[in-house]
């Protein structure tokens, strides 16, 4: 997700930060939330009755958020060409087509956590090799500490 949808707001709320502490797994898309929860969770986010997608109006949280979602997850697009694209629909119009933009956005992050979590030898690879590199630093760290502290280093 480029920098510009970096702040993207809750689902059941367009005027609160989307958080992955908030109790109510509707409020958010987890990365690797299936495809058919991911929609339903747009399908059921919150909106208002006003037919038409803007951004900016401060009446209208859900319409700016939703609209920056689907902006964040296609690279290179720019709101005039979002709207011009789906600022005449209805949510119920509009929904399944962030859904879809948000699905294929986070496809291939999915299939490459499923690949690397498939791959239980190069997992323990990478802890390992993390465990010597921390045990390292903490080894190096721990005798600074005993200098300091006027202990004599250890032969």
């Amino acid at each position: 997700v480029k920098a510009g949808g970096a702040r993207i707001m809750s689902l059941t709320d367009g005027t609160s930060k989307m958080s992955k502490s908030d109790p109510n797994d509707n409020s958010r898309i987890n990365i690797l939330d299936p495809p058919d929860l991911i929609r339903s969770k747009i399908k059921k986010c919150k909106t208002d009755a006003v037919v038409g997608l803007e951004w900016d109006n401060p009446d209208r949280p859900e319409a700016t958020n939703l609209l920056s979602i689907y902006q964040a997850v296609q690279p290179g697009r720019t709101r005039e060409d979002i709207l011009e694209e789906v600022g005449d629909m209805s949510w119920g119009q509009f929904k399944p087509l962030l859904a879809d933009a948000v699905v294929a956005h986070l496809e291939p992050m999915q299939k490459r956590y499923a690949e690397v979590r498939a791959d239980e030898e190069y997992l323990s690879g990478v802890l390992r090799d993390g465990a010597e590199s921390a045990d390292a630093i903490a080894g190096r760290t721990l005798e600074a500490a005993r200098v300091a502290m006027g202990f004599a280093p250890r032969a």
